[in-house]
């Protein structure tokens, strides 16, 4: 293995699978039986989970439903939601886990402390980070990158339904060009959708790349651990 101890982003959309709305236990399955096959490889893993499939704080704000912070706070327990989906799918495969949340809920997931996260990560358990930072106006991707900063990890793995990034959306225009390889300062030029500017300033200063590739294709999680050129790199 080329690396190890990645931090894996997943969207709250991913879990969904052909399905319009919640979690689809077909995809639900398929990665977890991805992660075990990194996990014994011997490949520390950490996940952080969106909760876009259940709600987001944003669509709260438009509705009218909630302010924005209340909204961000509605959408970190989605995560939590999604996190819990995840780790029994994960316990399904004999994976041990332990799920972390930036919000206490001493009843089904440990407070976030990060010299437990990085013990748990050394004992070959798979961490999920739930409740993205705790705090509202922060995204699940700059959680990814934050957590991934913080335990050390050696890049970001961002699991999309695209095997990469692309000059334009290549679900709108095939003809669009998938880079191999593009720098920090690329990314912002071209204002391509990677992450959000937070995630990216803060991988950038803090010289964590980012590898953004196809999760829904079996066996590339594992492919990306070994170092094979899969998706995109950002450094």
């Amino acid at each position: 293995m080329k690396y190890k101890r990645v931090l894996l982003k997943l969207s709250g959309e991913a879990l969904m699978g052909t399905m319009q709305y919640g979690i689809d236990p077909k995809q639900l399955e398929q990665y977890a039986k991805d992660v075990k096959t990194v996990v014994d490889a011997g490949v520390e893993v950490a996940i952080v989970i969106g909760g876009g499939n259940i709600f987001r704080g944003v669509q709260g704000v438009a509705g009218g439903l909630v302010d924005r912070a209340q909204g961000d706070y509605m959408g970190m327990l989605a995560t939590v939601i999604n996190s819990m989906a995840l780790q029994g799918a994960l316990e399904k495969q004999g994976i041990k886990t332990r799920l972390l949340s930036a919000i206490h809920m001493e009843q089904i997931a440990e407070p976030f402390i990060r010299r437990r996260a990085v013990r748990h990560l050394e004992k070959g358990r798979v961490v999920i980070f739930g409740a993205g930072t705790g705090n509202p106006y922060f995204t699940t991707d700059t959680a990814a990158s934050l957590r991934a900063v913080e335990i050390e990890a050696n890049l970001v793995l961002k699991g999309t339904r695209v095997d990469g990034i692309y000059t334009e959306d290549p679900e709108k225009n095939p003809e669009a060009k998938r880079f191999e390889q593009i720098g920090f300062d690329e990314v912002y030029e071209r204002g391509l959708n990677v992450m959000d500017l937070t995630a990216i300033t803060l991988c950038q200063e803090n010289n964590m790349p980012i590898v953004v590739f196809d999760m829904n294709k079996e066996g590339n999680f594992l492919r990306v651990c070994q170092g094979e050129n899969v998706g995109t790199t950002v450094s």
